[in-house]
């Protein structure tokens, strides 16, 4: 049976600012070791590091039949078609490979398609994918599901969707997994999902989510219902998971070797926790940090957004010091000039600018 976990490069083993190579080979190797090939990055990812880890652990080790890796062409990285080849052949000498088996026009939205409309990405795809150096076409989406049914009736090229998905989002009206889904699936598109643990926010529950789950009496991790969740759906070819240690890639392996989905039992359990989730509130961040590069003012979004959902959910009384400590030499919450930037790449919509004023009320006053 095809192995349903992938293995996302965007929250690698880090030593400072570094990637740790000696705990991302053994990561490499035992994940291949138990079956599992599929590694996803993207140039934005670590500043560009997760490419060059790729090729330096895992391209330079292994045999190019033996892995599966997807890339993606993000809208920063070129203003005009002619800027698109170049990037993508740097892409590939950042990665170490010949080819990508699957190319994603990434992070679609109905404002930077238009972008990718423009600059003819989607043709350039195409011409590559002649060429050989690209396997499939494929998008990242954020946005309505009308914007999908536009995006894959004007494109029947693509071949694969990659979206946000997790019991949280499932029926969420701002991120709309579930109806996003449901457009995959009129498409016949097969679904990598991406945030299955929420950013990790389905990891760190709160004492009376964790003792639902406790309840089931599996010895099974938090994370393996959200990742299992995803997985259990029709048409699900990857759910990736960001694992940033040898421990947390073992866990996830424990339960996706041989994979089940979830029972009824799970499922109400499930349920559950996403009441108790529902009803403490908090800013859905994903830590995705796209919002971090163009802040004029330095200012760590997704930290300050933790700090707050741990002060306001878990009632974490370290949540003020770890502000502290994220606003040592980065900006304060109350440092944003509401330029806008952040809110313009956000993958989730968020009113960034309003939320940082409950962050700075929270903190600072």
């Amino acid at each position: 049976m095809e192995k349903k976990l992938g293995f996302g490069c965007m929250r690698l083993p880090m030593k400072g600012s570094e990637v740790d190579y000696d705990e991302f080979n053994k990561m490499i190797d035992y994940y291949i070791e138990h079956g599992f090939n599929y590694f996803d990055t993207a140039h934005g990812y670590i500043g560009g590091k997760s490419e060059t880890a790729i090729r330096d652990c895992l391209s330079s080790r292994y045999k190019r039949e033996e892995f599966i890796l997807t890339d993606k062409l993000t809208e920063p990285y070129f203003k005009t078609k002619e800027d698109i080849k170049p990037f993508f052949e740097n892409q590939l000498k950042w990665c170490g490979v010949d080819y990508f088996d699957y190319y994603l026009m990434h992070a679609q939205d109905r404002t930077n398609y238009k972008h990718f409309t423009k600059c003819e990405a989607y043709e350039v795809a195409k011409e590559l994918k002649a060429e050989g150096k690209i396997k499939h076409i494929g998008i990242s989406f954020h946005d309505t599901a009308d914007v999908l049914d536009m995006i894959l009736s004007e494109h029947p090229e693509i071949e694969i969707v990659q979206i946000q998905f997790n019991y949280m989002d499932y029926e969420d009206s701002g991120v709309q997994s579930k109806a996003v889904y449901e457009i995959c699936r009129k498409y016949n598109k097969p679904v990598l999902v991406m945030e299955p643990v929420k950013g990790g926010g389905l990891v760190r529950l709160p004492d009376e989510a964790k003792k639902i789950l406790d309840d089931l009496n599996q010895n099974l991790s938090y994370a393996s219902y959200a990742i299992r969740f995803a997985a259990s759906f029709d048409g699900m070819y990857k759910v990736l998971s960001g694992m940033s240690d040898l421990d947390q890639l073992k866990d996830n392996v424990s339960y996706m070797e041989e994979f089940k989905p979830l029972d009824d039992k799970e499922i109400e359990a499930v349920n559950k926790v996403k009441q108790v989730l529902k009803d403490l509130g908090g800013i859905p961040c994903t830590a995705c940090r796209y919002c971090t590069d163009g802040c004029p003012k330095k200012i760590s979004i997704p930290d300050l957004f933790a700090c707050y959902n741990a002060k306001k959910q878990f009632n974490d009384w370290n949540s003020s010091m770890y502000y502290g400590l994220h606003t040592k030499e980065n900006g304060k919450a109350s440092d944003c000039i509401k330029c806008g930037k952040c809110e313009r790449v956000c993958p989730q919509h968020l009113k960034i600018r309003e939320l940082l004023e409950e962050v700075a009320d929270t903190f600072e006053r």
